[in-house]
């Protein structure tokens, strides 16, 4: 009799967890089935689950758009050098501060804790990112965010937890700090580094407004940018010839739009499932232990 509910409740369970992905996923789904029917169908309006008139005119329009090459290629400039610069720099800040009898370890992490609570505030930033001769670089986007204090404390506290023996040995063979983190810290802690090498990657791709402030030129824009002049197409100069071509070829700016946000979000939809599985278990273990 007690098998009943437990059923009732698993179905429930199942019920709504259905809706929860279904409406976390549909406009997703959305916007690629629009992106790939046919623009006059498409602008019917409502809802729809297989594209109506399959075309791909409004990749063809898009990919012609040569900015669009340099904002990928600034993009993932961004995305594999920051993400690498940012995995190195809060690993070799994250090991000493793991260690106990290393000399003032207390008071340079409560340093580090403030900055999560309090920073310089957007101008003094932009000026001393200006003072180092770095705007309208792509460096601007990667130098100032190189460490992350929150990927800090994570990486920090999966690194307390290893065990000491590691340390102990690597000292009796006479390897230095950075022979002992490159060559035995960090091939045993390949979740936690992979967890965090999502977190700076995704917000590397996803970031827009340190792009806004920093980037002035055309050929420097990363996606994200170039999303939002697509966003705002007729109000850019860089798409007005694009949008005579479109009126020729009776292509909707609706139908543009779409395709121009899924091919944004592809790469990062192709990468994340290789990264996914050490995802959970290296920020469980990173903020468990220690």
């Amino acid at each position: 009799m007690q098998k009943q509910p437990v059923r009732w409740g698993l179905g429930l369970l199942y019920f709504f967890l259905g809706l929860i992905t279904v409406a976390t996923l549909y406009p997703f789904w959305h916007v690629l089935m629009y992106s790939i029917s046919d623009p006059k169908r498409a602008m019917s309006g409502g809802m729809f689950l297989l594209p109506r008139g399959l075309a791909f005119d409004s990749y063809s329009m898009l990919f012609r758009n040569s900015l669009i090459f340099d904002a990928y290629s600034n993009s993932l400039f961004r995305l594999f050098v920051g993400t690498l610069i940012n995995v190195a720099l809060t690993a070799m800040l994250a090991y000493p501060l793991s260690i106990r009898r290393f000399i003032g370890r207390t008071p340079i992490t409560l340093l580090i804790f403030f900055t999560m609570l309090f920073n310089g505030g957007m101008i003094p930033t932009y000026l001393l990112v200006n003072g180092l001769g770095l705007v309208d670089t792509l460096w601007a986007l990667i130098v100032p965010s190189a460490i992350s204090a929150w990927n800090f404390f994570i990486m920090k506290n999966y690194f307390q937890g290893l065990p000491p023996e590691l340390e102990e040995s690597a000292n009796m063979d006479g390897a230095s700090p950075l022979r002992t983190l490159f060559a035995i810290i960090l091939p045993v802690s390949m979740p936690v580094i992979a967890a965090i090498a999502l977190f700076y990657g995704v917000w590397h791709w996803n970031a827009y407004f340190d792009a806004v402030l920093y980037l002035h030129s055309q050929d420097k824009q990363v996606l994200t940018l170039f999303l939002r002049s697509m966003m705002n197409f007729s109000a850019t100069e860089s798409t007005r010839s694009m949008n005579d071509s479109m009126t020729v070829a009776n292509i909707s700016e609706e139908s543009v739009k779409m395709a121009t946000i899924i091919a944004t979000m592809l790469p990062m939809l192709l990468i994340y499932p290789f990264l996914q599985k050490y995802f959970v278990k290296g920020v469980l273990i990173g903020s468990v232990k220690g």
